[in-house]
């Protein structure tokens, strides 16, 4: 059975995008279908997996406001096992054209409905708002995974979008969950790091994820050259945290299934 995830935090520079594309190349390295699908307006998950934003035939504009079907704009990328929707520029204005629309926050989920099942996994990559275009996300995910930046601002922010989850979750999709907890640019060096980690877990406990991504100048350099750290540099210290999250990742949701 296949599983919708929404990667969001309406704070940005947390890490959001590069755990979409890492996580997702990864799990397909592991012999996963992955469709990641891209609603932010700056299609950095699309230009991250080596598509040119000025060149696709559609985007998940298209999907949100003109009902195209997901063959129309569905890319293949060059990564193992691994799909995109791709999102452009034109995207930036589609709150206030969906605000006039009917069933204007299931738009998305009623477009990925019938090819949800040709995938194991399903990565919404959203912006930094907790505006229209996330809501569609969330009434369409199973889950969500929040990025955390380990910095003195890491939980501002953050009682607002659990805050939203909870509401999304009484009003328009009662099956979404909190994936978990991710510290992102983890230096333990830092008595800073220790102590975001301290506050986080306070308020998360058993929802943090147990793997924490580095620091590391490789996954910094990975998007300019448009490919996923795994493939850019698979011994670095960035590709190897972001495959013990995946492993955890998909303990953790065999755990669940069993449970």
């Amino acid at each position: 059975m296949s599983k919708i995830v929404a990667v969001a935090n309406q704070k940005g520079g947390v890490g959001k995008t590069t755990t979409a594309i890492n996580l997702a190349a990864e799990l397909g390295e592991m012999g996963l279908k992955i469709l990641m699908v891209d609603i932010d307006p700056q299609g950095n998950a699309t230009s991250g997996l080596g598509i040119n934003k000025r060149e696709i035939r559609g985007s998940t504009y298209n999907l949100l406001i003109a009902n195209e079907k997901i063959e129309d704009i569905r890319i293949r990328t060059q990564f193992k096992n691994l799909d995109i929707l791709p999102s452009n520029i034109d995207l930036a204005g589609v709150e206030i054209e969906l605000v006039e629309m009917s069933e204007r926050t299931y738009r998305l989920k009623q477009s990925l409905a019938p090819i949800k099942e040709q995938y194991d996994f399903i990565f919404i990559d959203c912006p930094p708002s907790l505006g229209l275009i996330t809501l569609n996300a969330f009434s369409a995910a199973n889950s969500v995974l929040v990025p955390i930046q380990c910095e003195y601002y890491a939980l501002e922010g953050l009682s607002q979008l659990m805050s939203t989850i909870r509401q999304v979750k009484r009003m328009y999709n009662p099956n979404i969950e909190l994936e978990g907890v991710l510290l992102t640019m983890f230096d333990s060096r830092l008595n800073l790091t220790l102590q975001v980690t301290e506050e986080v877990k306070k308020y998360f406990k058993d929802d943090m994820f147990k793997s924490v991504i580095p620091r590391n100048v490789r996954l910094y350099e990975a998007p300019s050259f448009v490919q996923p750290i795994q493939y850019y540099d698979h011994s670095s210290k960035g590709s190897e945290a972001y495959g013990k999250l995946a492993k955890e990742f998909l303990r953790n949701n065999k755990e669940k299934k069993g449970a």
